[in-house]
């Protein structure tokens, strides 16, 4: 499939682009080179490839839910650059 200019100018319209007659030469170019790359895909033999989801094997990816104890308050908010020793402090968000 060629990517001709007239291409370029109705997808630039599409996206609502307003590009100069060199960025439309330019665009032209390297669009019809990356059609180009990817038409050559579409000769690579896939007869025996199976179709699959991710490109490695995976398989459960959860770690098992174990009860452990969690942290106390005091640690919790060690790190919190504003607490009341309750809670962490944040600045309001819809006002006051």
């Amino acid at each position: 499939m060629a990517l001709t200019r007239k291409d370029v100018e109705k997808v630039s319209l599409l996206a609502r682009l307003r590009l100069s007659d060199g960025e439309l030469e330019t665009l032209s170019s390297e669009l019809a080179q990356i059609v180009a790359y990817v038409d050559q895909l579409s000769e690579v033999g896939t007869d025996d490839v199976e179709p699959m989801a991710h490109a490695v094997e995976v398989s459960n990816v959860f770690s098992n839910d174990e009860v452990r104890p969690s942290l106390n308050r005091r640690d919790a908010l060690a790190n919190a650059p504003n607490h009341n020793e309750r809670a962490y402090l944040v600045p309001p968000v819809l006002g006051d």
